[in-house]
């Protein structure tokens, strides 16, 4: 599978559209990202330190003081799976696909669960339940009191509840990251990133919240010095930020309402503040029919989805939509009612 820069290069090459000509839709990433300012020199010469504050600052924003820093949401996916042993992992699907790969390249067997319920995850009785909430691609939510109970159902059987919630920025009421590694929840392993609210996709900061002995176990399998100083004095910054938070969270919630809106004659949409799905049988025709006028989405070929992050300057919100007057007219057909 290409990553976000392979999937740009190849779509560049096979339409002869230079990578900056392109409108990137692909992701899901704040287009508007937290502005980094001037760091200071030290922290680009010095080894990172644990007591520079982000920790801190971390455990404010989050609600939760059982965290590790980590080089991304990707560190985190790629280590957590050897830290339990072999046995067969409940995967809510469609799903990133980064998690099952890890957790297979691990020695567990997954078990997908196509368009389930969290109840009916936990009701497989494995050890071990994965789902990312708001999920990506869907966009689909798992009500947060879900999210809590099944954390309590699996810990009287001695199970594992793992939760990837890249995309709940927007809405932390929803985010269960306050609960995990706590006496209420210990077996509750939480992810998060500044990647995808934040637009530091780059910087490579994530968290995981979990017990503090399963902390220990991934900082020593991860290793020292994870994360660059410079990398830390930034993510301090955005975490402090609350003025910026508060902002940012009134514009997503209207630019995901905008662009639900604008995908609804095509077909069903499901939308966070930070991407949209559209679910139509015609998805692979609009995917091509947008790439040759040059801008990219992101398509799924075992689902008829198409996500769509966010546009961000209001030329390109134009663009978008006049790409789509254009489908409208030439190429759709009219989206069955439901």
């Amino acid at each position: 599978m290409l990553d976000h820069g392979g999937r740009l290069n190849a779509a560049a090459a096979a339409y002869g559209i230079t990578r900056a000509d392109w409108l990137d839709l692909s992701t899901g990433i704040n287009p508007l990202p937290w502005p980094v300012p001037a760091l200071p020199s030290a922290c680009w010469q010095r080894l990172p330190e644990d007591d520079d504050g982000l920790e801190a600052a971390a455990a404010r924003y989050y609600g939760n003081p059982n965290l590790l820093p980590t080089a991304g949401s990707q560190a985190a996916i790629q280590v957590l799976p050897r830290l339990f042993p072999p046995s067969v992992v409940a995967c809510i699907s469609p799903i990133y696909n980064e998690h099952p790969q890890a957790w297979s390249r691990a020695g567990h067997r997954l078990r997908f669960l196509q368009q389930a319920t969290l109840p009916r995850a936990v009701a497989a009785m494995t050890p071990v339940v994965l789902l990312c909430n708001p999920n990506n691609p869907t966009a689909d939510r798992h009500p947060r009191e879900l999210v809590v109970a099944a954390a309590a159902q699996l810990k009287q059987r001695g199970g594992w509840l793992v939760v990837d919630e890249a995309f709940v920025d927007p809405e932390p009421d929803h985010s269960v990251t306050p609960l995990a590694g706590t006496g209420e929840a210990p077996n509750l392993v939480v992810l998060r990133s500044l990647g995808k609210f934040f637009g530091l996709a780059g910087a490579r900061l994530g968290f995981v919240f979990a017990a503090p002995d399963l902390l220990g176990r991934l900082a020593e399998a991860i290793g020292p010095w994870s994360v660059p100083g410079p990398t830390r004095e930034a993510g301090r910054r955005a975490l402090e930020d609350a003025a910026w938070q508060d902002a940012a969270r009134t514009g997503l919630a209207a630019a995901g309402r905008r662009l639900q809106a604008l995908l609804a004659p095509f077909g069903p949409v499901a939308a966070t503040p930070l991407f949209a799905a559209l679910t139509s049988p015609r998805a692979g025709d609009l995917h091509e029919f947008l790439a040759r006028r040059g801008i990219l989405t992101r398509r799924f070929e075992q689902q008829p989805i198409l996500r769509f992050g966010l546009p961000g300057a209001e030329a390109e919100w134009q663009r978008l939509a006049a790409a789509l007057a254009d489908w409208s007219t030439t190429c759709a057909e009219p989206a069955a009612s439901s």
